[in-house]
């Protein structure tokens, strides 16, 4: 294996009969924030779980840090899992210093770094209020900043996002930012591409437990249609009926004119599709050429895995 930060090659996780990881290859480079994307019941945190070493991949093999086991270098590596969990009559500073101490840091340097992080994060008059009075927005930046008070080399971030409100989220995305620009390596699982898109340097698809892209949001776009969006009061088979016409979805209707979401075929010129337009009479008040965004291609590639119900084994060992 290469010197990267985190590289799998061909693993593979069985329960019985139930494969929820299937032969899963990929690496992450040093400083890449790196999205990991797919719908629930993918194989995300199973993935996750086995590069720290919490459980065990039936085939393949892993490298975190150098290391063929997290464990040995855990203390290089920050992890919030998606269960979140904080001991509720601990005090704030007082859970970030405890984490920070399991992790190296010395008593007194535990303490101080748990204080300024809280003062930073706009916590600081909550810092001796216990975990159980925190709002659960509050209680997550605690998890949080308890997850990267020790300065870890690679950061793995099971959902981070979930259930915070927008301001939380843009603080947490901010804080993201920030931890890569401090050279550290960032992993974090999601199913909200809004996140993704603005953040990750690369990211992987997975559904069913197997890859479906691993990549930069330019080079998935490349593989799919072009994307116009366009306001009329004609009806979506009017466009229907162009050539190099792909799909019309409604965006917006009920009124004298509808917004459509056009995709058009991958060499498609969008200045033929107005062509056509003016030459049948159509009217169109907006025309607005537009790659096809990331919620597009995570449709295209884990479409019929996301709206799949779980039943069975895969919903016994579904994150």
């Amino acid at each position: 294996m290469t010197d990267l930060p985190v590289q799998l090659e061909n693993v593979t996780k069985r329960y019985g009969p139930f494969t929820a990881v299937d032969d899963l290859s990929f690496a992450v480079g040093q400083g890449e924030i790196y999205g990991f994307l797919g719908p629930n019941g993918a194989g995300k945190t199973t993935t996750l779980r086995m590069l720290l070493d919490i459980v065990q991949p039936t085939e393949g093999r892993i490298s975190v840090l150098g290391s063929n086991s997290a464990i040995s270098v855990r203390r290089r590596i920050g992890y919030l899992p998606e269960e979140r969990g904080l001991y509720r009559k601990m005090k704030a500073a007082d859970s970030i210093a405890y984490f920070a101490r399991l992790r190296g840091l010395s008593g007194a340097a535990a303490k101080k770094r748990a204080y300024a992080l809280l003062e930073q994060f706009g916590l600081g008059d909550f810092a001796r209020s216990k975990c159980e009075a925190l709002s659960k927005g509050m209680a997550q930046k605690v998890q949080l900043l308890a997850t990267i008070a020790h300065e870890p080399e690679l950061l793995i971030l099971d959902e981070p996002f979930s259930g915070l409100d927008p301001i939380n989220q843009q603080t947490l995305e901010d804080l993201i930012a920030e931890q890569r620009a401090g050279g550290r390596t960032i992993i974090f699982s999601t199913h909200v591409m809004q996140h993704a898109e603005r953040l990750c340097d690369r990211f992987l698809i997975i559904a069913k437990g197997q890859k479906r892209f691993e990549g930069t949001l330019s080079e998935a776009r490349a593989g799919f249609g072009r994307h116009i969006h366009v306001r009329s009061p004609a009806p979506a088979a009017a466009f229907e009926a162009f050539s190099e016409v792909l799909s019309v979805r409604l965006e917006r209707g009920g009124g004298d004119e509808n917004d459509y979401d056009i995709e058009l075929g991958e060499n498609a010129d969008p200045q033929g599709f107005l062509h056509q337009a003016v030459a049948a009479g159509i009217v169109l008040t907006r025309f607005e050429q537009a790659g096809a965004t990331l919620h597009d291609i995570f449709v295209a590639l884990a479409g019929d895995e996301a709206l799949a119900p779980l039943s069975g084994a895969r919903a016994e060992a579904a994150e």
